[in-house]
C-alpha cells in the first residue's frame, strides 16, 4: 500500500524549482496545504490551515514538510491526533527558537515543540543549512523521537538546492514507508 503525500510547504510556499512540486507532479497520490498568506504567515491562522487539510483525509497519510512547515507539523503534534497520519518526513527545520538563523517576524513559531511523535518520523538536515545548524537539526530530531539523516552539501533543500526531483529524498521517503509497514 502506498500511502497518501500531503506536502506542506514552508515560507513563500514551495515554486517550481522546489522538489515539494515536483513530488506533487509525480506523486499520484499527493496533495499539498495551501495556505491564505505565504509571505506573512501566522501560526494560528497555518494550524487551522492545516488541521483542516488533516481531517479531510480519509486514507492512510505521511506528512511531507519543509523549513517552517516542520514547525508547524511539531505544533499539530502537540495539540491534535488524527489516526490517519502514519508518518512524517521533516525536511530541513527552520529553526525558528534562533534569532541568529530565523527572521524576528517568524518567531511567534517559536518555541518548538519538542515532544516525541506517536508515528514515525525522518528529519533531514545539512552541514550547510543557513536556517539551523546540523547539531541543532540533530537535536529536534532525537527530541522527537525521529530518525535524522545528514545529506552533506545541499543547503536548506529548497528551490536554490536545485534538486528537481530529488531521487535521494525520495529513497529516504521509502526507508520511512518500510519502517512504517515494517
Amino acid at each position: 500500500m502506498t500511502p497518501h503525500l500531503l506536502i506542506i510547504p514552508g515560507l513563500g510556499d514551495s515554486g517550481e524549482k522546489h522538489w515539494q512540486s515536483f513530488w506533487l507532479q509525480k506523486f499520484p497520490n499527493s496533495s499539498k496545504v495551501i495556505q491564505d498568506n505565504w509571505d506573512e504567515p501566522k501560526l494560528d491562522q497555518w494550524l487551522a490551515c492545516l488541521d483542516e487539510n488533516i481531517q479531510q483525509l480519509k486514507e492512510p497519510t505521511i506528512l511531507v514538510a519543509h523549513s517552517l512547515a516542520v514547525s508547524l507539523v511539531m505544533h499539530w503534534v502537540a495539540q491534535n491526533n488524527n489516526p490517519n497520519i502514519i508518518g512524517a518526513l521533516l525536511v530541513a527545520p527552520a529553526d525558528v527558537n534562533s534569532p541568529e538563523h530565523t527572521p524576528d517576524f517568524l518567531r511567534h513559531f517559536s518555541p518548538i515543540p519538542t515532544q516525541v511523535v506517536s508515528f514515525p518520523s525522518l528529519v533531514i538536515g545539512t552541514e550547510n543549512d543557513t536556517y539551523i545548524s546540523l547539531e541543532r537539526a540533530r537535536e529536534l530530531a532525537s527530541a522527537w523521537g525521529s530518525d535524522f539523516v545528514n545529506i552533506g552539501q545541499k543547503g536548506h533543500i529548497n528551490s536554490e538546492s536545485d534538486l528537481g526531483f530529488w531521487e535521494e529524498g525520495q529513497a529516504l521517503l521509502q526507508q520511512l514507508i518500510a519502517k512504517i509497514n515494517g
